[in-house]
């Protein structure tokens, strides 16, 4: 049995009695989190990983498929989205997915940056390996890796002639094909093609207005929502132009267009303008069953349903290409790499934010992003010393249209922004081995950028206001500079064979910027600082039993300056205002192993937990530290999970693989802890959840030459039902809060083939 599997695991989570087996041991690991090839049990970093045996058994594609890979690791859809994500590690996120907005976590593809998470989540075909670096990582990777960075790397060409296939199906008419050539060695290129197609129909469906007195509503817009269309293809070149030269090149593309997530009422507050109770009520009983106005507070529902209407226009479309050229030469004094990066997404998204057939609340994003990078690394050593050195040049764009339509058109905006950011960094970092067990290693970053914002937000019509009316007027522009010295210290201690411990120290930074979805000049013009973080970290990476237990473990002391935290007005225009709400400490713990009972059982498991608190929370001219909630950071998240190949029959291998994942109660905004507050974190809190995965194949059957795959497979199994995300309007618009839930049961078949 393959044994490189996910790296993430707590051997006290699973409890299997067994007896010694010969040769039941694990793979050495291998990651590339340092730039350079390493054992994962010798990098003084906390780093979960995945081979393409994981990978394949439990169908990963997307970022998304991550989000139980690692202790104190979140992943969410942004609400009403699939191909936007919001991503926390260790409790550092961004909630807004608006272009202006950095990511807190950086993802890299190929060793190349991806700037934005708006099309974050976008599908690969061939994923080789998947690695996840939790806390700071500002010396290597530079900006926005403040919580942590992300590498997908994807399979290499290879000399020889072969290839796979996958076809499937499951519930709801999921239809799944993807595939993987390798031509061999053409000449002196060596080329592969990779590609995916899947389709699905709608979870929820479409139904005309239940309540035939309500007079505003509108007819149903769609049938369904939360269906999927994807492609995928990706082609990869390599040629050994000499002996020490190399080159690699990759065209990705992706493209999705699906139906939006619905956004479900499940709350308005009470006292206010869709509370029947209230002196303010806007639904204008008539005669009885019949409603003029805007009766919202009918279609309210906490608990999740498959049978909506929605009168407003519901699609999300994305497409993004990418380009990757890396060129490696091996020198006397090191490998030479250059990795020259070309990006573009569009991604347009339209969604009717009141859960209604009314027509109360209907926005529209359409964007276009381009971005370039240049990265030159020189990887070497030189006795007991091992260096790695670079510069780095990152330049992107962007637009967003943003039209916006309130109460049947009483309140309409045309919103708009643009933005660039022109990026230099230079780094390096040496790693000294001062005595066979002990290793220092220093590292330093400087990073220097500038930014600049293009704004303007007309009210067509605003109530009191006269039509056309420029809340932002169109031409307003504003640009600045940020710079940052990012440093780390290591020493690492190996005390015995298999027992690795080391004291970390490193610092991380999120960019500053502007707020695209200003509401005022005063807003747009005004800049946010960058969000720092001085990290203080311990950790030992562990193997015993005759290497067939593996335990890594790690606590961590964040502190967090300058916190960027997005504040949803709906004032006027759905908008936020984004402050540097000020200090916060964020401290945790973390253990995850891998237990190889046999030949053929590998146990898996994983422990992530957090305590977080703010230290300064200045609102209004006010610190409110005491009464503010901890956005994306569960107190506590774990996983457990397992690969066994059952029996070898004459027709092939039985194996069984499953996972259990946890992920306790937490907030998703930065409101008022106070439950009787306007706009408190309570409305919008999520409960804990628990989800158990499945699969069951008969592989390696012998069909003449090809080797095939029968598997079934099933997600959220038990069918847990659970609020993911949401959006609280708050007091302005009369305290309505859209939830989105997570996917109930899917489950299918799949028939793969390798040749």
């Amino acid at each position: 049995m393959h044994t490189k599997a996910l790296i993430g695991v707590s051997v006290f989570a699973v409890s299997i009695a067994f007896s010694p087996v010969a040769n039941a041991q694990l793979d050495e690991i291998v990651v590339t989190a340092q730039k350079r090839e390493q054992s994962l049990q010798q990098v003084p970093i906390a780093v979960s990983t995945v081979d393409s045996d994981y990978i394949e058994s439990r169908n990963i594609t997307d970022i998304k498929s991550l989000a139980t890979l690692a202790p104190n690791l979140k992943i969410e859809n942004t609400p009403g989205n699939t191909t936007a994500a919001q991503i926390s590690i260790r409790g550092g996120v961004t909630i807004n997915p608006a272009l202006t907005w950095e990511p807190t976590v950086g993802i890299y593809l190929n060793g190349a940056y991806i700037g934005k998470t708006q099309g974050a989540i976008f599908d690969v075909a061939d994923i080789e390996r998947l690695e996840v670096l939790r806390g700071p990582q500002g010396t290597l990777y530079g900006r926005n890796t403040l919580a942590g960075a992300i590498n997908v790397i994807t399979a290499k060409p290879t000399e020889e002639f072969g290839g796979k296939a996958k076809f499937g199906f499951g519930n709801y008419n999921q239809r799944l094909a993807k595939a993987s050539v390798n031509f061999g060695q053409i000449g002196p290129v060596r080329a592969k093609v990779s590609g995916m197609i899947e389709t699905r129909d709608g979870i929820v469906n479409g139904i005309e207005n239940p309540f035939p007195g309500v007079f505003a509503a509108g007819p149903l817009s769609t049938d369904e929502f939360e269906n999927l269309d994807k492609k995928s293809l990706m082609v990869a070149l390599s040629s050994d132009i000499t002996e020490n030269l190399s080159v690699d090149y990759t065209f990705d593309i992706s493209d999705s267009d699906t139906n939006s997530t619905f956004s479900q009422l499940i709350s308005v507050s009470p006292g206010n303008i869709f509370d029947p109770a209230s002196p303010f009520y806007v639904g204008f009983p008539g005669a009885p069953g019949q409603f003029f106005g805007f009766p919202l507070d009918l279609y309210v529902s906490p608990d999740r349903q498959f049978d909506v209407s929605a009168d407003g226009e519901t699609f999300e479309q994305s497409r993004i290409e990418g380009h990757n050229l890396t060129f490696s030469l091996e020198t006397d004094v090191g490998t030479l790499k250059s990795i020259t990066s070309k990006r573009f997404m569009s991604w347009d998204d339209s969604l009717d934010l009141d859960g209604s057939p009314l027509p109360l609340a209907q926005t529209q994003r359409l964007s276009s992003y381009d971005s370039f990078s240049q990265e030159i690394q020189l990887t070497g050593s030189m006795g007991q010393v091992n260096y790695v050195l670079g510069a780095y040049y990152f330049l992107d764009d962007g637009d967003t249209t943003n039209p916006q339509n309130f109460f049947g058109g009483a309140s309409v905006f045309d919103s708009r922004y643009a933005f660039e950011t022109d990026a230099i960094a230079a780094y390096g970092q040496v790693d000294v081995a001062v005595t066979d067990a002990l290793t220092v290693s220093g590292g330093l970053r400087y990073t220097e950028e500038e930014k600049s914002i293009d704004r303007a937000n007309l009210a067509v019509t605003f109530m009191g206001l006269p039509p056309n009316t420029f809340f932002v007027p169109a031409g307003t522009t504003a640009e600045t500079k940020f710079d940052n010295l990012s440093p780390h210290v290591t020493l690492s201690y190996q005390a015995a064979d298999n027992v690795n411990v080391y004291a970390k120290y490193s610092k991380g930074f999120k960019s500053g910027g502007f707020n695209g979805e200003a509401g005022s000049v005063v807003e747009t013009v005004r800049p946010y600082d960058s969000e720092i973080v001085d990290s203080f970290e311990i950790g030992a990476k562990t193997r015993f039993a005759d290497n067939r237990v593996q335990l890594n473990g790690a606590v961590f002391f964040n502190k967090h300056k300058d916190m960027q935290l997005s504040v949803f007005t709906a004032q006027g225009a759905a908008a936020s205002d984004i402050r540097n709400a000020g200090r916060a400490q964020i401290n945790g713990f973390e253990l995850e192993g891998l237990f190889q009972v046999t030949d053929a059982f590998l146990a898996r498991g994983s422990l992530g937990i957090l305590d977080t608190e703010y230290k300064e929370f200045i609102e209004f001219g006010m610190d409110v530290a005491d009464d503010r909630a901890f956005p994306h950071a569960p107190k506590s998240n774990f996983s457990v999970g397992f690969d066994w190949d059952v029996a070898e029959t004459d027709f092939g291998t039985v194996a069984v693989s499953a996972d259990a994942n946890h992920t306790g109660e937490h907030f998703l905004y930065p409101y008022s802890l106070t439950p009787t507050a306007p706009q408190n974190a309570f409305t919008s809190q999520v409960e804990s959840r628990t989800t158990v995965d499945g699969r069951i194949a008969l592989k390696d059957i012998s069909v003449g030459e090809l080797e095939v795959e029968l598997a079934v497979w099933g997600r959220n199994i038990f069918d847990e039902e659970y609020l993911a995300n949401a959006i609280d309007f708050g007091p302005g618009f009369g305290g309505l809060t859209v939830g989105y839930f997570g996917e109930p049961a899917t489950y299918g078949v799949t028939l793969g083939t390798s040749f």
